[in-house]
């Protein structure tokens, strides 16, 4: 089965590649430096042709609200349209669990509006929902920084190792198309002081963390359960502290 993956040499993509062609697809990475740009169109009907399955892991290079909602609107769009022309039978897109429900938040808008277009688009989708992954621990505490005080959330988090979503990404893939969405999560429900802690801890990182209930996550205020999945969320088997102890 070919199946081209959007943004195929990034974090995600390059790990949905490699686990596709673990198991004899024939996994494509597209991205600009492949010579596909969905912004433009440009290279996207040659990377479709024979296609079965297209995997979107793009991400925008700007998280500035007007950018980062004109990259997932435009580049979306001009994928579903060639795909549409190539016959391609199954999209698969990956979100972030609660896009719904943080309107606040300039990403998690646009990551709404590429769902809207993906769910009209008349072609057979999954659309998967991840937590947030454990290699953003420290960009996160970045975020939230005050000096020498990472202010954040007073609210939970449940993260997931990238390699775990690679794997539900290329499962989904291959499978039947959801016309829906599945959701994935790690092991561990944190509170948000834990997760971050522990990030700065195994980097020897001396900044304070503080809870504070009106901290926002990249313009939100968040509720307790705002970042978690529901109760039929796929749960993975990586550990934080494992991770953190590996690597």
């Amino acid at each position: 089965m070919k199946v081209v993956v959007i943004g195929g040499t990034g974090l995600i993509g390059s790990k949905v590649v490699g686990k596709l062609d673990e198991h004899g697809h024939e996994a494509v990475p597209a991205s600009p430096n492949t010579g596909v740009n969905t912004l433009t169109g440009e290279g996207l009907a040659d990377v479709l042709k024979g296609a079965s399955v297209v995997v979107d892991v793009s991400n925008s290079p700007s998280y500035e609200p007007d950018a980062v909602m004109e990259f997932f609107h435009t580049s979306t769009a001009n994928l579903l349209v060639a795909e549409a022309e190539a016959g391609v039978a199954h999209h698969v897109v990956l979100s972030i669990v609660g896009t719904d429900r943080l309107p606040d938040n300039a990403y998690f808008r646009a990551k709404l509006a590429q769902e809207e277009l993906v769910k009209a688009s008349g072609i057979a989708y999954s659309i998967v929902h991840a937590t947030q992954f454990f290699e953003f621990v420290k960009g996160i505490a970045d975020s939230m920084t005050e000096g020498d005080t990472v202010r954040v959330p007073d609210a939970k988090i449940q993260p997931l190792y990238a390699d775990d979503v690679a794997a539900a990404v290329a499962r989904t893939a291959v499978g039947a198309p959801l016309d829906g969405v599945g959701e994935i999560a790690g092991p561990d429900a944190f509170e948000f002081r834990d997760f971050i802690t522990m990030g700065l801890a195994a980097d020897s990182d001396s900044r304070s963390v503080v809870a504070d209930p009106h901290a926002p996550y990249f313009g939100s205020e968040l509720e307790e359960t705002s970042l978690l999945p529901g109760p039929g969320a796929h749960i993975a088997e990586t550990h934080f502290a494992d991770w953190l102890a590996r690597r």
